[in-house]
């Protein structure tokens, strides 16, 4: 079975890399795996994390087990996860062509409470932290900071400001505003720049990996 894995991982691997010569039969049974197993997945893991571990054992907390198998008493049911179950409930309902305007209400729930955690999880995250590190004193608290630290506070506060000068479109950029502008734009430029940096490394680290496999794991040919 050992062999039989490695050889699968091999074929199914090729599969996917051959997609960079064509599309093809080999490549779409090997995406079609690939979906099909992480949608079994996660149909698994959703099961048991959410409905079964929240939901069910949230409601009928009488028939909740501890690590030795034995029921936990003096538990409350917590009857607003039925709430949630019944939204759930009511996103299958897009499966139902008559009736699939239903789903739109849960969705609607969903979109709305997923925009507003995250709203303010963004504003205390970047908003907060970026005017909290902008107004940090240059020199430290108690003036004795580093040659390091004071360097990048400068970095960031000239980065912060200049950036914020270049989304003004009400004063146009000419002269000395003109100028700050630009230079918000290199600031930009260094920040996109390491993001797309960041994705393009954790791409080729996948790529690594597979090219290990294949070589090492595989053909046995690098150890």
């Amino acid at each position: 079975m050992e062999h039989f894995a490695l050889w699968l991982g091999g074929f199914l691997t090729l599969g996917i890399f051959s997609f960079l010569y064509k599309d093809n039969p080999w490549y779409k049974l090997t995406e079609a795996i690939y979906v099909g197993i992480s949608a079994g997945y996660f149909v698994v893991v959703y099961f048991w994390d959410n409905f079964y571990s929240k939901f069910w054992v949230g409601v009928f907390p009488h028939k909740r087990l501890n690590e030795a198998g034995e029921l936990i008493a003096g538990v409350e049911p917590d009857y607003w996860l039925i709430v949630g179950g019944v939204l759930g409930l009511l996103m299958l309902m897009r499966l139902l062509p008559k009736v699939g305007w239903i789903s739109r209400w849960p969705l609607a729930f969903i979109v709305g409470a997923t925009a507003g955690l995250w709203l303010i999880n963004y504003f205390a995250s970047f908003v907060m932290v970026q005017i909290q590190n902008t107004v940090t004193p240059l020199f430290g608290m108690d003036y004795s900071a580093s040659l390091y630290v004071i360097v990048g506070n400068i970095v960031v506060a000239v980065g912060t400001f200049t950036g914020l000068v270049y989304f003004f479109f009400s004063k146009e950029h000419k002269g000395a505003f003109g100028s700050a502008a630009r230079v918000g734009i290199f600031f930009l430029m260094i920040t996109f720049g390491a993001s797309f940096g960041y994705t393009v490394m954790s791409r080729m680290s996948l790529l690594i990996g597979r090219i290990d496999f294949l070589f090492g794991d595989w053909l046995g040919m690098i150890k």
